[in-house]
């Protein structure tokens, strides 16, 4: 142990007082399998092909039509793109003209200049034809086959023309064909109609100038538009109901139905069907090379292929646990995340390529690695993992070096980083080893976060060591603070910008600013953290001094809907720390809720305390934060939104890059009255439509360039919701 750790005086190691491993009486989520997406994206290595529809057969083998011939994916990997690339396995076919592409019977069959053909039944389909133009097909019954060129329809089975005909003055675009009702159905320029293969005749059922896709779907007709969808009853053939325009995008480019559920492209992504008649909404790198969607089919593996004009997206579907999933990011984080025993982003990265970045040092390595200690911790407690104790005592090595890697007593620092990388940043000093570089103007974010992590270490991890050094920890900063008055004194003798719990600083903003309440709430759930494990009675006499005599109580207790913009005649301070509700703030708070209630001073503070998070908790519930929900489960309330909890940590996605997003644009949204909470519209979107953010960010904004740039780790955004709530007894283990 450091040099300067050592010579601080203790009595902890002698401490051996009751942990307190209760377990909530909460509601608890039975982890059985649920459906997990994720996207493998294949990119177009010919820019100048243009690409036009994808299938895939009963083998799962996929191909693309394009107009440069046929092509088939190469490689790719979750993460790491592969590419579509000629398709020559089969040079016979693709050596021909091919000009359309569909399935019959779940095969591969082609169109060219000569006839309709397939591979199947041992090559056996090659039904000729006389329309050299043609392109576009559908298969009916008994290997029987509408085309077209676009202008001229032609029924053809066994190279038989068993009939002609047009669409006078239109240009046919589609044709599909309707097996429960034995009819073929042919989208126009600016009609639908019908064919009967048993009378031979077309009947016009409908004509509008805005038609783009159809799909025959559980006994309806499904007709795309430039602004929605509608339907059409397939034996009436009269529209039900009205035009829908609540999804995501409304100009839409293609429909299919796989597996009895309807998917949408668009010139803005790709959009499922959900049961609520609500939509899952596939946009952004994250799950499609671009945005612009040709063609939508069912791929292998239970999978949905979404074809763009840029490549193809290859959305699986995958049953697993949550608990499958913290295994997938505990493997993520150690990966490539783990920066001298930090929590770190991967940044500088090119187009969603990680091994093309690097982990970089943060303002709030503290804060981030905290987090993912905690949840660490959580995870040694519930399952006593060896990997996950060398996790915990990396980190808090870490940890440990904020505090001794510079000569200021009790002070930790931002960060540290090798010398050399850091030339013109003002925040860096100089170590005394000159190998390394120090970062100061420590926040009160890093010392909740470390009080937060140290805490659950020092109540759950029973190994003397690092149990014991998490207390020292403790004391070495809550001592410091204390000595300081409530300060938190950096290199120059000032205090930092945000070190600040004094009640000259906190008690002189207004009543309903967030800093007075967060501040109080803070320093005390630190300094009973304090006095919980190491018994100094100077810490207990700070605690009750600030609440009782300087109003730290009232502060911390008062309402959140109290908190707002500061009055005209405050200072300027208050007015810019009001400017809108702080998440960053709410951060703090949460982890900071870890000591206030479970290492309350005595059962009445408890109580109150239980009140001011629930309290919280509550205008926090339209955000559906997974990870305040379960950390609200602690006070053993029985409504804490589990359900949502669940919702968020099943939902959020597996790609944790920073993704261009955008959702602004969409139809499916109701926008708000601007507010001081940030909250744009009136019900969140899910996780996975959103840009990756920390706890720290508002759910609700919709926008983000990210471009791929970085790739954040979970250890912080989903590792410590998910170890917490198997901690808490709120999500179990999981369900063979």
């Amino acid at each position: 142990m450091n040099r300067k750790i050592q010579q601080i005086a203790f009595l902890v190691f002698a401490f051996t007082g009751a942990s307190l491993v209760s377990k909530s009486q909460t509601p608890e989520h039975q982890d059985n399998l649920y459906t997990q997406d994720y996207s493998i994206k294949f990119v177009n290595a010919d820019k100048d092909a243009q690409l036009l529809k994808v299938v895939s057969d009963r083998n799962g083998y996929i191909q693309v039509l394009s107009s440069k011939g046929l092509l088939r994916t190469r490689a790719g990997q979750f993460l790491f793109p592969g590419t579509l690339v000629t398709d020559v396995q089969d040079k016979q076919t693709s050596d021909k003209k091919i000009a359309g592409i569909e399935t019959y019977q779940n095969q591969l069959v082609y169109i060219d200049n000569q006839a309709v053909l397939s591979n199947a039944w041992a090559g056996k389909l090659f039904s000729r034809h006389t329309m050299p133009e043609a392109k576009i097909f559908a298969g009916g019954k008994d290997f029987t086959f509408l085309i077209s060129d676009g202008k001229s329809l032609n029924l053809l089975k066994d190279s038989k023309q068993l009939w002609e005909g047009s669409l006078p003055g239109e240009e046919v675009k589609d044709i599909k064909f309707d097996q429960g009702n034995n009819l073929f159905w042919i989208l126009g320029s600016e009609s639908i109609s019908t064919f009967s293969p048993a009378n031979k005749k077309i009947n016009k059922v409908y004509s509008g100038n805005n038609l783009t896709c159809i799909e025959p779907a559980n006994g309806k007709l499904i007709v795309g538009t430039t602004d929605g969808y509608f339907e059409i009853d397939a034996k009436t053939k009269k529209q039900i109901g009205t035009i829908q325009k609540k999804m995501p995008w409304t100009d839409l480019t293609t429909i299919s139905q796989i597996n009895g559920e309807l998917w949408f492209g668009s010139t803005w992504g790709a959009m499922q069907l959900r049961n609520d008649g609500k939509f899952n909404y596939y946009a952004s790198k994250r799950w499609i090379p671009s945005d612009t969607v040709v063609s939508i089919a069912m791929g292998p593996e239970n999978s949905v292929l979404i074809l763009t004009n840029e490549g193809l997206g290859q959305i699986y579907f995958k049953k697993m646990t949550l608990y499958d999933k913290a295994m997938f990011f505990e493997k993520q984080v150690r990966d490539r995340h783990i920066r001298l025993g930090f929590n770190a982003t991967v940044s500088n990265m090119k187009d969603g390529d990680v091994t093309t970045g690097s982990m970089e040092d943060s303002d709030n390595d503290g804060l981030w690695t905290s987090m993912y200690l905690a949840g660490e911790t959580f995870r040694y407690a519930v399952t006593k993992s060896s990997d996950a104790l060398e996790n915990v005592r990396e980190s808090l090595d870490a940890i440990e070096r904020l505090y001794t890697i510079n000569s200021i007593p009790g002070f930790p620092s931002r960060s540290f980083e090798r010398r050399g990388y850091k030339y013109d940043d003002k925040p860096w000093r100089r170590a005394e080893d000159p190998e390394w570089d120090w970062k100061s103007t420590t926040s009160s974010d890093e010392a909740i976060g470390h009080i937060f992590a140290l805490g659950a270490i020092a109540e759950l991890v029973h190994v003397p060591e690092i149990r014991n050094k998490a207390i020292i920890l403790i004391d070495t900063l809550m001592s410091t603070i204390v000595k300081n008055d409530f300060y938190m004194i950096d290199w120059n003798g000032k205090p930092t910008q945000w070190g600040k719990w004094n009640p000259d600083y906190v008690n002189a903003r207004p009543e309903n600013i967030g800093d007075r309440k967060i501040n109080s709430s803070n320093i005390i759930a630190m300094l009973q953290t304090a006095y919980h494990f190491t018994k100094k009675e100077k810490y207990k006499k700070a605690a009750f001094y600030l609440m009782n005599e300087k109003g730290y109580l009232k502060n911390l207790m008062r309402p959140m809907a109290t908190i707002g913009h500061a009055p005209d005649n405050a200072d300027e301070l208050s007015k810019r720390l009001s400017d809108g509700w702080n998440h960053s703030d709410d951060e703090m708070y949460f982890c900071g809720y870890w000591g206030l209630y479970r290492y309350a001073l005595n059962d009445t503070l408890k109580a109150d305390f239980k009140k001011a998070i629930i309290d919280h908790w509550k205008i926090e519930r339209p955000e559906k934060e997974g990870l305040w929900d379960i950390m609200t489960a602690l006070t053993g309330t029985k409504d804490f939104d589990l359900k949502e909890a669940i919702w968020y940590l099943q939902e959020y996605p597996l790609d944790l890059i920073n993704w261009t997003e955008k959702n602004s644009q969409r139809k499916d949204i109701e926008f708000i009255p601007e507010n001081f909470r940030n909250q744009t519209i009136k019900e969140v979107l899910p996780p996975d439509e959103l840009p990756i953010n920390r706890h720290n960010a508002n759910r609700f904004e919709l926008d983000e360039n990210g471009g791929g740039r970085s790739e954040y780790s979970a250890g912080d955004i989903w590792l410590l919701p998910y170890w917490m709530g198997r901690y808490l007894n709120v999500i179990s283990s999981p369900k063979k």
